[in-house]
């Protein structure tokens, strides 16, 4: 599915109307929300003389994406009051930490349960990546540099886990092919992906594996993370990432959650599947995301309760045998 050329018009009318931009990035950033933002950022700062941030509220980024162009760049709060907002990879307003009420957004996701916030919004749910969005919008705009296509790369790897996932298909390769003649380096991407993961994260994951507990016939498996766990452990939200799609990996099993208990009482769910669409779960909780990676936080229940009523909407959707 190609972008509407009149969206493409509305995005570079309102880049060309204001001086300055805050491209934001998701809270609990993962690589496709950095990966989009700093790609954008990228063909911002090299095709135009604007004054452009790029912001992320979370306390920690993802360590391993620090070879990314321009990641010492990224800031925690927003230094432009009446900047235009490009928002990506977000599906609601909220996760993107700030007040935004008067703002003009240009919002970039493939979310389809994206609340079209945005001003402009540019949401493709048939797209594998936000980048992949990002890509195929702003190449219509400027040129895209070595630094923004290594960027966009990067996000496009990561969000379709290495090319695994049901959403990867031709144009997802074709998109990949041009970002590498762009100049991405794709061996120098997948080796900080795999090869740069922190003592904490395997120390978290040995924890979070320990916790496995099978259900439904071995089709569902749950993993959990108590905070004594994050303390023990140092962990910090990124080290946790990718830990459900261990669960995923068993062969019987059909549905993957991973269940992480803040300190302030609050619970992360991540769901993760094999093709049954777990976002319609994660719907029943006010969360979102897509059909085989969706996820939503809870603060009222506790972890047996939340596990049991998950558990309860799967049998009840027909996601398992039906």
């Amino acid at each position: 599915m190609l972008i509407d050329t009149h969206l493409i018009t509305q995005v570079k009318e309102k880049i060309d109307a204001y001086e300055s931009i805050t491209i934001l990035t998701h809270l609990n950033p993962d690589p496709d929300t950095l990966g989009t933002g700093l790609g954008i950022y990228a063909l911002l700062k090299a095709h135009t003389s604007k004054h452009v941030e790029i912001v992320n509220a979370s306390e920690s980024l993802p360590r391993h994406l620090d070879f990314l162009p321009f990641y010492q760049r990224i800031k925690r709060k927003m230094d432009f009051e009446e900047s235009l907002i490009i928002a990506c990879d977000c599906g609601s307003v909220k996760r993107l930490g700030f007040d935004l009420t008067g703002r003009d957004i240009i919002n970039v996701d493939h979310h389809a349960s994206n609340g079209h916030y945005g001003t402009v919004n540019v949401i493709l749910p048939e797209y594998a990546s936000a980048s992949q969005v990002a890509y195929r919008l702003f190449e219509k705009c400027y040129p895209v540099t070595k630094e923004s296509a290594t960027c966009f790369y990067t996000a496009l790897l990561s969000d379709t886990r290495y090319f695994t996932i049901g959403t990867v298909n031709r144009e997802v390769f074709r998109v990949a092919g041009e970002l590498v003649d762009l100049g991405a380096n794709p061996a120098e991407i997948a080796r900080n992906f795999t090869q740069r993961r922190s003592l904490a994260s395997l120390r978290i994951l040995e924890r979070a594996l320990h916790s496995l507990a099978l259900y439904l016939e071995g089709k569902v498996a749950v993993l959990r993370i108590e905070p004594e766990d994050i303390q023990a452990t140092g962990a910090t939200m990124p080290d946790m990432d990718g830990i459900v799609d261990y669960a995923r990996s068993l062969a019987v099993v059909e549905i993957a959650v991973l269940l992480i208990s803040l300190e302030d009482g609050s619970v992360r769910v991540s769901l993760r599947s094999k093709g049954a669409d777990v976002s319609r779960v994660a719907a029943r909780f006010g969360g979102g995301g897509h059909k085989e990676a969706s996820g939503f936080t809870l603060s009222d229940m506790q972890t047996q309760e939340i596990v049991d009523t998950i558990l309860q909407e799967i049998s009840t959707l027909g996601l398992i045998n039906g």
